[in-house]
């Protein structure tokens, strides 16, 4: 029976098979018997197998009946990466702290369970792979293809040189997991195809976990390969490129995790920083800042000496540390009376477009400050010649963050904001344009950079309305009533 001793982790085998009637009970009869006391349960998932896969599978387990063995047979076939999810969520759901991915037909060698589940039981790793490119010269003489070592190594070194890894190979499906590892990535969205073994590698590197390799001995048998090669190839290539404008905030890829909280943009030009660059000349004042997120921006305009109120609908960790008040609230039911009236200042960060009526909100804002009191404003620009290419393309798609972000509802030009501030009963004091956030998106030395940020401020002075990646405008209520100074 398994160790069940308190602190041993619940180590859990889970077998993909398809098709492997041949193959399976001579795999499962490799796992050593020394550590057969250490596992858990065997999870054996038959992926709508044409053969008897399944029945091998209950065999073995009625032979074997010390260790814990489930046979799970699905009804249709789910796809090398989709057989996997549902492995990994039965391991969660069956209260595992490990799990081991093993091969049906054999090419991974059982006898190194061992090996691959030791770094995890000591805490050393959150994911262990193994490596059949530790060994010079081990993968051919196990028999691997030349075709398929030239093509392992040249995927492992473009995948290490986008990701700024140093893996030995990217592509053995020898894996062990920590199950909690697991649970803190978007596995579930992965593909469900042979990629799979790609994307959950490029996930535990966004999320910082460490990954440790160890050396497996190569073998090639008799076991039909239904990787279509060129087809992968094209997909893990794919996959890398993908999370690296992922990475960058391009595209809307569900797989690779968003961070919740919204990011401080600093750097020159930005608009947070000429939001605290409006404020460098204020006096000590009532802030409130309106969907402050986290807080990142608060914390440097408390920092300039003001007393700062947050608000969001959501609450990030570490917020109320970052701000003097701190009320969760949805904008577009309006600011409640327990955050206050009577502002020096609101600002409005990148807000107003991701509300379904942005001029309510204006007004809302307008209501809570003081007379003569000011809100400052930033807003993307749907004018930039960036979204006018998508769309005169035909490329018009949202992004994780940025002018195309897939939380806007709402975009503006600078007419329409213009338009918008003064239906909103308010008037614009000072308007300013920013470039590109090159930093974010630039991995260039800081040289090259510092030359494209002045070729970008030319354009931005040049024509701010197709070049200007933000307007941050200074408003205040406007003055509809006469002042009777004497009467």
């Amino acid at each position: 029976m398994p160790n069940t001793s308190s602190g041993y982790p619940r180590i859990g085998i889970l077998v993909v098979a398809y098709n492997a009637s041949t193959t399976l009970a001579k795999t499962l009869d490799r796992i050593p018997v020394d550590f057969r006391d250490k596992i858990a349960e065997v999870l054996v998932l038959d992926d709508a197998s044409h053969d008897d896969t399944h029945l091998e599978g209950q065999s073995w387990a009625e032979r074997n009946h010390l260790i814990k063995t489930i046979v799970v047979r699905h009804p249709k076939n789910l796809g090398y990466g989709g057989n996997q999810k549902a492995g990994y969520r039965m391991a969660a759901e069956r209260g595992l702290d490990i799990v081991v991915l093993l091969h049906g037909d054999g090419q991974y060698a059982p006898e190194m369970l061992p090996e691959m589940v030791a770094p995890l039981v000591r805490g050393e790793a959150d994911a262990v792979f193994g490596s059949r490119m530790m060994e010079k010269g081990a993968a051919r003489k196990g028999g691997m293809p030349l075709y398929k070592l030239v093509g392992n190594r040249i995927l492992t070194k473009v995948e290490n040189r986008m990701l700024g890894t140093s893996l030995t190979e990217f592509h053995s499906g020898y894996r062990a997991y920590s199950v909690r590892a697991l649970s803190e990535i978007p596995l579930q969205n992965n593909t469900d195809d042979f990629d799979f073994d790609t994307q959950i590698i490029i996930q535990l590197v966004h999320a910082g976990k460490r990954i440790v390799e160890i050396p497996i001995p190569t073998y090639y048998g008799d076991e039909i390969c239904y990787v279509n090669g060129m087809r992968y190839a094209k997909d893990v290539v794919k996959d890398v490129v993908e999370y690296r404008f992922a990475s960058k905030g391009f595209g809307t890829s569900t797989w690779v995790a968003s961070p919740d909280e919204y990011a401080f943009k600093d750097g020159d030009g930005t608009s947070h920083a000429q939001i605290l660059d409006m404020l460098a000349s204020a006096p000590p004042s009532r802030v409130l800042d309106v969907g402050c997120s986290g807080g990142r921006l608060a914390e440097f305009v408390r920092a300039a000496g003001h007393h700062v109120t947050g608000i969001d609908y959501i609450e990030v960790p570490s917020v109320r540390e970052r701000t003097d008040a701190f009320h969760q609230v949805d904008l577009q039911y309006g600011i409640p009376e327990e955050v206050g009236t009577g502002f020096d200042v609101v600002i409005a960060g990148d807000i107003i477009e991701h509300v379904a009526r942005p001029g309510a909100a204006l007004r809302e804002m307008r209501r809570v400050l003081r007379p003569g009191g000011q809100i400052l404003l930033s807003v993307p620009n749907f004018g930039h010649w960036y979204p006018r290419t998508r769309t005169t393309l035909g490329m018009f798609g949202y992004d994780r963050r940025g002018i195309l972000d897939d939380t806007h509802l709402r975009f503006f030009t600078r007419s329409t904001l213009r338009r918008l501030v003064r239906q909103s009963g308010l008037d614009i004091l000072e308007e300013r344009t920013t470039g590109l956030p090159l930093g974010v998106v630039s991995e260039m030395d800081g040289r090259r950079l510092r030359l494209l940020r002045r070729v970008d401020r030319g354009l931005v002075k040049l024509r701010p309305t197709f070049f200007g990646y933000q307007f941050i405008m200074r408003l205040t209520p406007h003055a509809e009533e006469a002042q009777v100074v004497h009467g």
